[in-house]
């Protein structure tokens, strides 16, 4: 690990006065560490923001929520609003890492942590995402990797709370020393093919100041469910939000979203519109969970993930259609 300046801000604008060139924002610092540790980041200046009052807050507005980005996991999973109006949220955030981790790692740095690919973990690796030509995974130890989009670079996007959001239509603010902009979240998260070596759109001078959940339609139900290798704390090798607007039994609208499955959360759109109309029944779930996987395009040592998320779609789709708020999480 390289040395390093620390500074405190008690403010976003003290957040901008103490940039300097190599700096970075450090909030829970699970991830970060662990990059500098691996000699992946290595800055010159970490910029501690845990001390900003205003960000670590959970507020409804409008009929939707508003969350810090200092919130902490484990806070959005106890919340009794995001538990009863954005349980799928409220689900995955509960069952991400370890409760030790929970406590300590922020909604907002899970939303921004680099990708768990061994491959680019590992300093003796020079792949395409760290500005190499290859991608390792595609012909090596590739059983935890991409089944969608996976032909550039076969990353599966890291964060658990990325995929409800996505599912609930959340935006985010980006705030920078200029103005502040609002970025669909499902905008915000970008492939490979857009660029190889970053994750999202956040700019230099930016800081990533609040997340937004808009109201959910009258009869919106969802739920999340994830299956790791084994049950507890391990990370998810397939995981889905959804999100069923309901008028009694016939599902009016749909999203189903999947993490662990491609570089960004990948949109199962095929699934979608199979379940709009249908009255919520086990054929209809098993049928829109097939067609979530159509696409797919596993590569040597993953296909087994095509029947694992068949069958966390299915029960995913069944528990949200039956109004389901607890339990689930692991598969």
């Amino acid at each position: 690990m390289n040395p390093f300046e620390w500074a405190d801000a008690r403010s976003v604008d003290e957040v901008f006065a103490l940039t300097v060139k190599g700096s970075a924002i450090k909030a829970g610092g699970v991830d970060l560490v662990d990059l500098m540790k691996e000699g992946i980041a290595r800055p010159t200046r970490l910029i501690n923001i845990r001390r900003i009052s205003g960000l670590d807050e959970i507020r409804e507005e409008n009929g939707g929520v508003k969350i810090g980005p200092l919130v902490t996991l484990a806070t959005v999973a106890a919340d009794p609003v995001i538990r009863s109006k954005y349980t799928a949220l409220a689900l995955a955030c509960g069952k991400a890492a370890t409760p030790q981790i929970r406590n300590m790692a922020t909604i907002g740095g899970n939303l921004l942590q680099r990708p768990r690919c061994w491959y680019f973990r590992n300093e003796l690796f020079h792949c395409r995402k760290k500005g190499g030509e290859i991608c390792y995974a595609q012909q090596g130890e590739n059983q935890y990797h991409a089944i969608f989009n996976n032909g550039l670079c076969a990353i599966v996007h890291p964060s658990a709370a990325a995929t409800p959001l996505i599912a609930m239509g959340a935006t985010i603010e980006l705030s920078s020393p200029k103005r502040k902009r609002q970025v669909p979240l499902e905008e915000f998260i970008i492939p490979p093919m857009v660029n190889l070596k970053t994750e999202n759109t956040l700019g230099g001078d930016e800081v990533l100041t609040e997340i937004r959940i808009p109201a959910l339609p009258p009869g919106a139900r969802s739920f999340y469910l994830k299956q790791g290798e084994k049950e507890s704390f391990d990370w998810p090798i397939a995981e889905v939000a959804v999100v069923l607007e309901m008028e009694t039994e016939t599902c009016r609208r749909a999203s189903v979203v999947l993490g662990a499955a491609a570089p960004t959360p990948h949109r199962a759109s095929e699934a979608e519109q199979v379940l709009q109309g249908q009255r919520i029944d086990e054929p209809v779930a098993r049928k829109a969970a097939q067609a979530a996987l159509k696409m797919a395009s596993p590569m040597s040592k993953n296909a087994y993930k095509i029947p694992l998320f068949q069958t966390i779609i299915t029960r995913a789709i069944l528990a949200a259609s039956q109004g389901v708020t607890t339990g689930g999480g692991e598969a």
